[in-house]
């Protein structure tokens, strides 16, 4: 991308975006986060500048700077998002690392970040505000909705489909063609063989309901 990016967050998931910008020689103008502490700091020898609403420094998104929305909580991630879209008229970037491998024919939205050495098939189909941790695995016809997220080393089987807002943690596996309904939570290293409904939380071998 021409422009350099702005980052909103400074935590786990900004490092981890600022860290796919860089190794793709991508410029970070700054990041942005609401801990006071972390002002005048800096992460990877990128400033943090301010607040993530901050008047001036966003003044700068579509005109000079690109934007990308790395906070943790789901949640956030969506009201930031919307922000952007109705003041700014701007959507995130997609922050994706050097290393992950990601087909040209998927299909993907906008503010998603892709961990190192994750792979996106082709026909997967992933929204926005989506987190994918590295070496996780989306397989073909699978689906994530948005501001879903992702864990390192999770594989989704070919056609399984996870719900908006929705938690795979890390090492989970969908088997294929399962659903994982929205803002659902998968714990680590589970084994989903079954659908699960939204707002459950599922763990274990096979996964049930906790």
């Amino acid at each position: 991308m021409e422009n350099p990016v702005i980052i909103l967050g400074a935590q786990a998931v900004g490092t981890a975006a600022l860290d796919a910008f860089l190794s793709n020689d991508v410029v970070v103008y700054c990041i942005l986060d609401d801990d006071p502490k972390l002002h005048s700091t800096e992460l990877l020898d990128v400033p943090v500048m301010g607040n993530t609403d901050d008047g001036e420094l966003l003044k700068l998104i579509g005109k000079k700077c690109e934007v990308f929305v790395a906070t943790e909580d789901a949640a956030s991630r969506r009201s930031l998002t919307q922000m952007l879209h109705d003041e700014y008229q701007v959507v995130p970037v997609n922050s994706i690392h050097q290393r992950a491998s990601v087909s040209i024919h998927a299909e993907l939205g906008h503010g998603n970040y892709v961990g190192p050495n994750a792979v996106v098939a082709a026909t997967a189909k992933i929204g926005a505000g989506v987190l994918v941790g590295p070496n996780a695995v989306i397989e073909g016809q699978a689906s994530v909705g948005d501001y879903a997220q992702i864990g390192s080393g999770a594989q989704l089987g070919v056609g399984a489909s996870v719900g908006a807002g929705a938690f795979v943690g890390a090492g989970a596996v969908l088997v294929a063609g399962v659903k994982v309904g929205d803002k659902a939570r998968v714990g680590a290293g589970s084994v989903v063989v079954a659908d699960v409904p939204a707002n459950q939380t599922v763990f274990g071998n096979p996964a049930v309901k906790v």
